[in-house]
């Protein structure tokens, strides 16, 4: 579960940019193409946030749909997982979206 380290990424980057202040609210976007799993990023959130200034915030986290486009015929096409194919049948697109992992905004006290 990759998840686990991404979270303690994205609280180690909170507890850098906040000073050690309390957090109260993290706002996350994970992309339904990211290829992280946003319940499994909820689950971990509890356990490293425990026992730092982070502990107890809320989490809220965005999920952009996917969008691609297909090199082969140029269609733009919505999509939802990591296996991404174009109505056409080619697999040869380009992400447009929906494969962001970031974190939005933080609020303190």
């Amino acid at each position: 579960m990759h998840e686990l380290a991404i979270t303690q990424s994205v609280v180690d980057t909170i507890l850098e940019r906040t000073e050690n202040a309390r957090v109260t609210a993290v706002h996350l976007v994970i992309g339904k193409v990211s290829g992280v799993v946003p319940d499994a990023v909820r689950f971990c959130f509890e356990l490293v946030a425990a026992g730092s200034p982070v502990e107890g915030a809320r989490l809220d986290i965005e999920e952009p749909a996917g969008r691609a486009r297909c090199r082969a015929c140029a269609a733009e096409f919505a999509c939802d997982g990591l296996v991404v194919l174009c109505p056409c049948g080619s697999a040869e697109i380009d992400v447009l979206g929906g494969d962001e992992l970031l974190i939005r905004s933080v609020e303190v006290e």
